[in-house]
């Protein structure tokens, strides 16, 4: 875009955060003369009305109603879990530089790769250019957001996309069921009624946090000398250091969460092959509640693990495909065939002590998860149907040098780490590229070249 429409568009992100400034600053007043506090949307709107029109610029009065049901959300989202008893969480009582703003269908204007952003009224027309197509077709769009991540303007498009539909006999089934086993080395094991089974591979998305933690580490240690002191203002090098370490924030968020939507994307078209009708997924998320140290505190936050569910159950239902949370209790560590209880392993084999079972952990829960009723305890009510085939998927191809290693795709290729031996020998290439370096061949002799 120009440097004008750069400027409007930031503008318009800063007017939003003038909003919601205004109405933190309305609810500071109001709990200071022990009233009660603007949190309805409708109270907002009737406030935002009275204030008069050309209070916030180039902000429209959609754009400012979206920043209000932001706002409402988050209050009511707080006030409902401190009624659970969560104290620890806070009301939104802090101001914001650049707040997202959503315009929906019918405000706006989608012509091809240009759009019209809404603007105030007597303000000139705002036409900006997309950086790609939409992959919707403009009557299915229903709302556009503009946002400001990492330093960089994004617009967010919504559409409502339609259910699949299947020739008749080759659709999902209801009456087959999987069971899913969502975990941090492999996001989803799944476990299928007839013997098959997904095995799919988060290595790469786990490499990414440890490595962009690493990183974060590495630049912290190298600019803490030049850091201003508290109440110093930043030097222009630090305001662009800043800048270069929000972008590579942004940079991470964006690469993990594609990674996640490719990994939910080859469960279902898996399941769609299998004609699945129904996923049975274990919930895990009770296990954040559970203390276990500053480490392993930060694994399952990386985890996300409502991401996770979220972005399966989206795909699932556009594929016609019915998705139950269910308890995964005792799943990962039951023996399938005598029901007793067995020892953590080491590694992903279960190996029962009793009965001398021995399979894939992960699979083996996604075959219990597969039993569990919707609402029910953690029990196994049926036989479990353990898995004969497995297919075995990656997620995060398109992460840095994830082709050159399975492990740790940051890693210089071909030497040991900490060592200063020789390299390593390059395996040969099965079904797929060599990991050697390409040799260089001369076919003319030294002197004529």
């Amino acid at each position: 875009m120009t440097p004008g429409q750069r400027r409007r568009c930031f503008g318009l992100l800063r007017s939003a955060g003038d909003v919601w400034a205004c109405v933190v600053e309305v609810n500071a007043w109001r709990r200071r003369r022990r009233d009660a506090p603007l949190a309805g949307y409708q109270e907002l709107c009737r406030e935002l009305a009275a204030s008069g029109p050309g209070t916030f610029a180039e902000l429209d009065s959609t754009g400012a109603r979206s920043v209000l049901r932001r706002f409402s959300d988050a209050w009511f989202a707080a006030a409902k879990r401190r009624k659970a008893g969560d104290a620890s969480v806070r009301f939104p009582r802090r101001r914001r530089g650049l707040v997202p703003v959503r315009w929906y269908h019918g405000t706006f204007a989608l012509d091809g790769r240009r759009v019209r952003i809404p603007t105030a009224k007597g303000t000139p027309a705002l036409w900006v250019r997309l950086a790609r197509q939409v992959p919707y077709p403009a009557e299915q769009v229903r709302s556009i957001t503009l946002l400001c991540e990492g330093g960089r303007l994004f617009l967010d498009v919504t559409a409502e996309a339609p259910v699949a539909v299947y020739p008749a006999g080759e659709g999902p089934d209801p009456g087959w069921v999987a069971g899913v086993d969502v975990g941090i080395i492999h996001p989803y094991a799944v476990a299928g009624p007839g013997g098959e089974a997904l095995l799919v591979s988060g290595r790469a998305i786990r490499a990414e946090h440890r490595m962009h933690l690493a990183d974060t580490k590495a630049r912290h240690r190298a600019v803490a000398r030049r850091a201003p002191k508290p109440g110093q203002r930043g030097s222009r090098r630090w305001r662009k250091y800043r800048a270069r370490a929000r972008r590579v924030e942004g940079r991470h968020r964006r690469r993990v969460r594609q990674a996640q939507h490719e990994a939910a994307r080859t469960v279902v078209s898996w399941a769609v092959g299998q004609r699945v009708g129904v996923l049975h997924v274990g919930d895990p998320r009770g296990v954040l509640d559970l203390p276990a140290g500053r480490r392993h505190n930060l694994r399952l936050r990386q985890w996300q693990i409502g991401r996770l569910l979220q972005i399966l159950t989206d795909k699932a239902t556009l594929a016609g495909i019915t998705v139950h949370l269910v308890n995964e209790r005792g799943t990962s560590s039951t023996c399938p065939t005598c029901r007793r209880r067995v020892p953590k392993p080491r590694g992903r084999t279960l190996t029962c002590p009793h009965c001398q079972f021995s399979g894939h952990r992960d699979l083996v829960a996604a075959a219990s998860i597969a039993t569990r009723t919707p609402g029910g305890g953690p029990t196994t009510p049926t036989d479990v149907v353990l898995p004969g085939v497995v297919t075995h998927r990656r997620a995060g191809r398109h992460l840095p040098g994830v082709g050159r290693s399975r492990r740790d795709p940051r890693r210089p290729p071909g030497r040991r780490e900490g060592s200063d031996g020789p390299l390593w020998p390059a395996p040969p290439p099965v079904g797929g590229e060599s990991l050697a370096q390409q040799a260089r061949i001369h076919n003319t002799p030294p002197e004529t070249r």
